[in-house]
C-alpha cells in the first residue's frame, strides 16, 4: 500500500471506545491516524480557529521573516499560515516531536498547491532554533509542555520575535471559580457527546490525558506572556474552556 493510499481516507477516532488499561496519552502512530477526526470532535471551535490563523498570519507576516508552527501535528495550522503569507521571501517552519505526525504532515503539505516552501522538523520545540520571527503559532501545544518549562519557551519565542510580530496561542484553560470550571467542563463533555463520543470514550480519554495536558487560567497565561516580553495580550476567540490568544510585540 502506498503512502497516498494509507492517508487517503479520514479515519474515525475509536481509540477509547473499548475498556483499556490506563496509560498516559501519547502522540503515536495510532493517534496520528485518527487525529483530524479526534481534534474536530474534541476541541470546540477548532474548525473556526484554523482558518482564522490564516487571517491573522496575513495581517502580521513580515517580508523577509521567519514564521513558525510549533507543535504542528498534521499541519492544519501550518497550511493556514502558508496561505496567509503573501511574501515569497518568508520562511515557514513546522516543528513536532512526533515522527508519526511529521510523516503525515509531509503528505498533506505535498498535496497543497501553494508555492511557498515549508520546512518540517522532527524535534523538541524547546530546542528548536528561533530567529527573525514575525508570526509564531502554538496551537494547543503549550498545554503539553511541563508547566515549569513554559516560561523559558515563551521567553525564547518573544526574544526571537520582530517588533510588530505576534504569537498565536491556543489553549485549553481552567477557571478560577470551581463553579464555572464545572459548568464549562460539563458543556465541553456535552459537545463531545453531540459529536458521537460515548461516556466511556470521554472518561477514558480524560483519564489518559489529565496527567499530560495541564491547563492553566487565562490570567496565568496573560501574565506569563507579558513577563516573557510580549507587550499586549488579547483573547480573540473562546468557546467553553478553549481559547485562542494573540500576544503582540510592540512595533
Amino acid at each position: 500500500m502506498s503512502k497516498s493510499d494509507r492517508f487517503a481516507e479520514p479515519v474515525t477516532d475509536r481509540l477509547f471506545a473499548t475498556e483499556r488499561e490506563p496509560e498516559d496519552f501519547r502522540f503515536d502512530a495510532a493517534v496520528a491516524r485518527v487525529f483530524p477526526d479526534m481534534i474536530r470532535r474534541s476541541v470546540p471551535g477548532y474548525t473556526t480557529i484554523i482558518p482564522m490563523i490564516e487571517v491573522i498570519t496575513e495581517q502580521y507576516a513580515q517580508a523577509g521573516s521567519n514564521c513558525y508552527d510549533l507543535g504542528c501535528s498534521l499541519g492544519a495550522s501550518t497550511l493556514a499560515m502558508r496561505h496567509g503569507i503573501s511574501h515569497n521571501d518568508c520562511t515557514l517552519v513546522g516543528v513536532d516531536n512526533s515522527a508519526a505526525m511529521i510523516e503525515r504532515c509531509e503528505h498533506y503539505i505535498a498535496l497543497d498547491d501553494h508555492p511557498l516552501a515549508v520546512s518540517l522538523r522532527c524535534e523538541d520545540i524547546q530546542k528548536t532554533e528561533l530567529s527573525n520571527a514575525s508570526v509564531t503559532t502554538l496551537n494547543f501545544t503549550l498545554q503539553f509542555v511541563p508547566p515549569g518549562q513554559r516560561s523559558s519557551l515563551l521567553r525564547r519565542i518573544a526574544g526571537a520575535t520582530r517588533p510588530g510580530g505576534v504569537l498565536i496561542l491556543s489553549e485549553k484553560i481552567r477557571f478560577e471559580s470551581e463553579d464555572e470550571q464545572d459548568i464549562q467542563t460539563r458543556l465541553h463533555h456535552e459537545f463531545k457527546r453531540a459529536n458521537g463520543y460515548s461516556d466511556l470514550e470521554i472518561s477514558q480519554k480524560r483519564s489518559a490525558i489529565e496527567q499530560v495536558l495541564i491547563p492553566e487560567t487565562l490570567a496565568a497565561h496573560t501574565q506569563r506572556l507579558k513577563d516573557s516580553g510580549f507587550d499586549r495580550v488579547l483573547v480573540w476567540y473562546q468557546c467553553f474552556n478553549f481559547v485562542s490568544m494573540l500576544a503582540l510585540k510592540a512595533g
